[in-house]
């Protein structure tokens, strides 16, 4: 969320927030993800094959982006001009918050356990087998994530500080709160460390091109989202430890922890980027701007009319003939 900590007085005092820079950047993050997203969204319907298991938690994740990409703008308008949407949109936003953070981290889990039974295992005895797990993975990773982003969304409410309101965690433990957050970071952390130690073993020791390449997009991924969000992680964790005595500690550690939200925060753009720089997806993004399909398919029609046109003249004129005769 945009206040993540609970307010408290010795920090206004000291003024260590950034609102406009914060609120400008999230606008602006918003709009290139939206885009980013549903450029990816589109391509995936129109020119990739959805029963791919790849793909299909590729969808998941886009889907997961675009969920925490809609919070962006609630929180941009906090940071300018305090929190004045009231107290059903503060918890339904920090729910829709935390289900994008725990999705995209479960879903990522979820392929690269995926992939490292397929590469280094060579476990699944068949792609329909593939696909089930895909299925249960995504609707498991939906159900934690939401399940999870309950209890984070009963704890915040409304709360007024110098006339002004703020969407605020109003409960005392902070702690388990972050510890809450932190196990689902670092542990899925490990977990994918693991597997991909094993799978850039086994993809050093040979391997096809085209699996090569995804393998690559996937490690692409996963580095992305964990350089973006784990600085952030980091900071939860020594915020709920640490508290900086005196002004210039706090704005020091402010500032470091504002960095980490903003490299955090747009990691929701890097997915479409990722996904969109290889060779296959620059075409099909070309082919969507330039409305190749839609093109392609009036094209057809049009000559399908034209061909029957050219029947029922050839036609008539054929019975003329027959009929003078």
């Amino acid at each position: 969320m945009a206040n993540t900590f609970t307010i408290n007085e010795a920090t206004y005092l000291c003024e260590t927030d950034f609102p406009i820079s914060t609120g400008t950047l999230f606008i602006l993050i918003f709009i290139i993800s939206l885009i980013g997203n549903s450029l990816l969204l589109c391509v995936l319907f129109i020119y990739e094959k959805l029963t791919s298991v790849t793909n299909i938690f590729i969808l998941n994740l886009t889907c997961s982006d675009l969920i925490f990409t809609i919070t962006l703008p609630f929180w941009a308008v906090d940071h300018l001009h305090h929190w004045v949407f009231g107290e059903f949109v503060c918890k339904f936003m920090t729910a829709a918050f935390f289900v994008g953070l725990y999705s995209s981290v479960i879903l990522l889990t979820a392929m690269t356990v995926d992939r490292f039974i397929k590469v280094v295992l060579h476990k699944w005895p068949s792609n329909h087998a593939r696909k089930k797990y895909a299925v249960g993975a995504c609707i498991s990773a939906w159900v934690i994530s939401i399940s999870a982003s309950l209890s984070e969304a009963i704890k915040v409410k409304v709360v007024n500080w110098y006339d002004f309101n703020y969407c605020e965690d109003g409960s005392d433990e902070q702690l388990g709160r972050y510890l809450q957050v932190s196990l689902l970071f670092f542990l899925p952390f490990a977990i994918i460390f693991f597997c991909y130690s094993s799978i850039l073993k086994t993809v050093l020791q040979g391997l096809k091109k085209k699996k090569h390449r995804t393998v690559a997009l996937l490690l692409c991924i996963v580095a992305a989202f964990f350089i973006c969000w784990g600085p952030y992680h980091i900071m939860l964790l020594i915020k709920s430890v640490y508290t900086p005595k005196g002004c210039k500690a706090q704005e020091c550690l402010s500032i470091i922890y504002r960095i980490c939200e903003m490299l955090a925060y747009s990691h929701c753009c890097m997915n479409p980027l990722l996904y969109l720089i290889s060779q296959d997806s620059k075409k099909h993004l070309f082919n969507l701007l330039c409305c190749e399909k839609l093109c392609g398919k009036n094209r057809q029609k049009d000559t399908s009319q034209k061909t029957f046109v050219i029947q029922n003249v050839a036609f008539t004129a054929e019975s003329s003939v027959v009929k003078s005769n």
